[in-house]
């Protein structure tokens, strides 16, 4: 199984099964949230069993029941054209919510695989809907979680359109690691749970193409590739790459 490290680079284990306990709440619909709040929302919420590597969570036309708050692991989502092909949308790590695309139809549209073993809490809408009816804060911060959704599915569509391939790239590992690095994790020392043709699918770049932009940012010193692990060894030189001034 892949795994996360801390800020000293040490592994560290990614399982937690309830709201109190939960390393990435803090990012999660409990923030913000009382201690008493924390609790009420716990009674509604189910701790799925581990769903492993290459299973669906959910698959498109399934109907709409639950959100689900990924609380280990990672998942990658994508629709599936009529011919067959296969565009991913997005990937979700710890602390991320998958679901809010289906409240409008009452049936979700995307595919979502995990892409290691990986768990999740599985929140019933409707209980969740009503408990939030009762407690602002928590109506609040399922607001907030939407808003950074279309913020981030907007930073996507810049993303596709007005950078050159090296730039994706670059802005792609600056996206993980600042993820990453709002979970606690390592912001320079990370597994790619995605692969080499899920980033390209993902992009808009062919693989041979991603294949040719890690070697070529591993030979400028920006980054050091083994395997699925990624070092980001001069973190400013990625960032100017990306385009941004400054680390977020």
């Amino acid at each position: 199984m892949d795994q996360y490290f801390n800020k000293d680079n040490m592994p560290v284990s990614k399982y937690k099964v309830t709201c109190q306990t939960c390393s990435v709440s803090q990012l999660c619909i409990p923030n913000s949230l009382s201690k008493n709040e924390v609790s009420r929302l716990d009674e509604i919420i189910s701790r799925v069993s581990p769903i492993q590597k290459g299973k669906f969570l959910c698959e498109a036309g399934d109907t709409f029941k639950h959100l689900y708050a990924v609380s280990a692991g990672s998942f990658k989502s994508y629709t599936l054209s009529e011919d067959g092909i296969i565009n991913i949308t997005g990937f979700f790590f710890p602390g991320e919510i998958i679901g809010f695309d289906a409240i409008n139809s009452g049936e979700h549209k995307n595919f979502v695989k995990a892409l290691e073993t990986s768990a999740v809490c599985a929140l019933p809408f409707e209980s969740l809907d009503e408990l939030s009816g009762e407690m602002p804060a928590l109506r609040k911060q399922l607001m907030k979680i939407m808003s950074k959704e279309i913020v981030v599915e907007h930073e996507l569509h810049i993303l596709l359109s007005r950078k050159n391939a090296a730039e994706r790239m670059a802005a792609f590992l600056l996206s993980l690691s600042l993820r990453f690095k709002d979970r606690g994790f390592s912001a320079t020392t990370y597994n790619l749970t995605m692969t080499r043709g899920d980033i390209g699918n993902y992009l808009g770049l062919a693989i041979e193409t991603v294949s040719r932009l890690f070697s070529q940012f591993q030979k400028s010193k920006i980054i050091i590739v083994s395997d699925k692990l990624i070092d980001i060894v001069d973190l400013p030189a990625l960032l100017k790459l990306a385009g941004a001034t400054h680390e977020d």
